[in-house]
């Protein structure tokens, strides 16, 4: 088999969860959260809301692994989402099919969120 015959390779890729809409968000915004194993299988998986930077940590684990919308419900919050989004690290794919589906939170309309 040449080179050129070869399959392309393909890299793994998770299926990217996204709401039906952002009001079904009313996770939590203070407290502490305590993530399932599928959600965060390595490392502490407690998450103190009210400690400067755990939330970005808890929404980019929960943006990155959910497998269910219910995960994202439970976990995620419309208005923190919203406000965290244009300074939240995410891989491509993964941003690109959230501001597909929600225009809102791409840079260029984010100022006209409330």
């Amino acid at each position: 088999m040449t080179a050129d015959s070869r399959p392309p390779v393909r890299g793994y890729a998770k299926p990217v969860v996204v709401p039906d809409r952002l009001d079904l968000l009313t996770g939590p915004t203070t407290g502490l959260v305590h993530l399932p194993t599928h959600l965060k299988w390595s490392g502490n998986a407690r998450y103190d809301l009210d400690q400067p930077g755990r939330i970005v940590d808890l929404y980019r684990t929960v943006l990155n692994e959910a497998a269910t919308m219910d995960d994202l419900c439970r976990y995620l919050d419309r208005d923190t989402l919203v406000a965290l989004w244009p300074s939240m690290w995410l891989p491509g794919g993964l941003r690109q099919r959230w501001e597909q589906r929600f225009p809102e939170l791409t840079a260029d309309s984010h100022g006209s969120v409330a």
